[in-house]
């Protein structure tokens, strides 16, 4: 016997009928004597349509009430399951996060979990009966409902299965595992049976959109193995999706150089004239963008000019550019900078792979590549296992599909 969270998302749980699907996968699991516990996600498109009630009563809206109102999509599709698994004949009840609890920080809107207490849950397991439990949402002090921010039912997931000690966790998306690079982009894209947490934050991180990069280091914290496969697609299970789990779970003959390749356009680039050379000038510059709540991505600072001063470039999240201008310029005193310049038309290419750690080139393969297709490249950044660099947006993928070929990433052929 294994115990199992599975989490379903949005489309997963969009209509009756996608519901009574999702039953009878969960009643597959149970059939085979496993102990199972779901997590699942409002109907697709339901928490938009919750964010815009908010918005339309009022701009000024309390972050306590808007949690209310937000996290009650999740809580319709728990108790919708739960129903539709009693109707199968399956033993079930939904548990809604104050209910266990699930408690968290005060952060409404953007809380994150503290400890979750498993006591009732694990009893109800033992008892044979399916726990349904709404993600996105826990409890703060004073009982108040508190959500997780967008995409949290992922992160729900992965604590559930850390505090139950679950054997793994369950992903069903809307695709069928993780795969080199986006196939849309290249069809000779292939799906990764195994990948490492470090390379899936990575990825996560750098524009991989299959899982929210906050559930990926939590599972890497606490050691959860994660399937993220189709909730579309029948087939072995065993066999299906792709596992993330730790390095030393991975063969080295799977092991191969690159992972995959990852793009995002969501990114703009501001570059600062003249800011005066002198200590403390960087952190006079990214200080107030920290305190504004602005992550800051790539940054490179331009040879010195004869005038003791140095330009300073740097990309921000695409949507909090207006914020960041509005920022800078309220600090440009204090900076010194004498201009600003930004472009929103730039995309953020970028390699992820753990055999970087053990082989030299990686970067020199990425910019000969890039230079032979007469791509230039703006800016670049590092880590242990990633190269990124910042091009112009036309070139977005062109740059992915000339990149998996020259890491071997293609497959041999377009079915595969």
């Amino acid at each position: 016997m294994a115990r199992i969270v599975m989490k379903f998302g949005g489309t997963s749980m969009a209509g009756i009928e996608r519901i009574r699907h999702v039953a009878a996968r969960v009643k597959r699991e149970v059939d085979a004597d496993n102990e199972v516990a779901v997590v699942v996600s409002a109907m697709a498109g339901e928490t938009d349509r919750l964010v815009n009630f908010c918005r339309e009563a009022s701009s000024l809206y309390d972050p306590r009430e808007y949690d209310v109102v937000v996290s009650s999509g999740e809580q319709i599709t728990s108790g919708l399951l739960a129903i539709a698994l009693q109707a199968a004949g399956v033993k079930a009840r939904s548990w809604l996060g104050w209910q266990l609890p699930i408690r968290t920080s005060d952060g409404h809107a953007s809380a994150r979990i503290g400890e979750i207490d498993t006591t009732a849950l694990n009893a109800s397991l033992a008892a044979g009966e399916v726990a349904v439990i709404p993600g996105f949402q826990g409890v703060a002090s004073g009982e108040r409902v508190t959500t997780l921010g967008r995409g949290g039912s992922d992160t729900s997931a992965v604590a559930m299965a850390a505090a139950m000690k679950a054997d793994r966790c369950d992903i069903y998306t809307d695709v069928d595992g993780v795969y080199t690079t986006d196939p849309r982009i290249v069809p000779r894209a292939r799906k990764l049976s195994k990948v490492t947490y470090e390379e899936m934050l990575e990825l996560a991180s750098v524009g991989a959109k299959v899982l929210q990069t906050r559930s990926v280091g939590l599972a890497m914290k606490e050691k959860v193995r994660v399937r993220v496969l189709s909730s579309f697609e029948d087939g072995d299970e065993p066999q299906r999706g792709t596992l993330i789990v730790g390095e030393e779970e991975i063969d080295d003959m799977e092991r191969q150089l690159i992972t995959g390749i990852a793009h995002d356009k969501n990114e703009a680039k501001i570059t600062l004239a003249s800011v005066p050379d002198r200590p403390g000038s960087v952190a006079a510059i990214f200080t107030p963008l920290a305190d504004a709540g602005i992550n800051v991505d790539m940054i490179v600072q331009n040879v010195a000019h004869a005038a003791q001063s140095t330009d300073v470039t740097f990309t921000v999240p695409a949507a909090d550019l207006p914020r960041s201008l509005e920022v800078l310029g309220l600090n440009q005193a204090t900076i010194g900078f004498t201009a600003i310049d930004h472009d929103t038309r730039v995309a953020k290419i970028s390699v992820v792979g753990v055999g970087m750690r053990s082989h030299a080139g990686v970067a020199a393969t990425m910019f000969a590549t890039l230079g032979e297709r007469g791509i230039n490249i703006q800016v670049i950044t590092t880590s242990e296992i990633k190269v990124s660099v910042l091009i112009e947006e036309d070139y977005t993928e062109l740059a992915v599909r000339v990149l998996h070929t020259a890491y071997g990433l293609d497959a041999e052929d377009a079915a595969a």
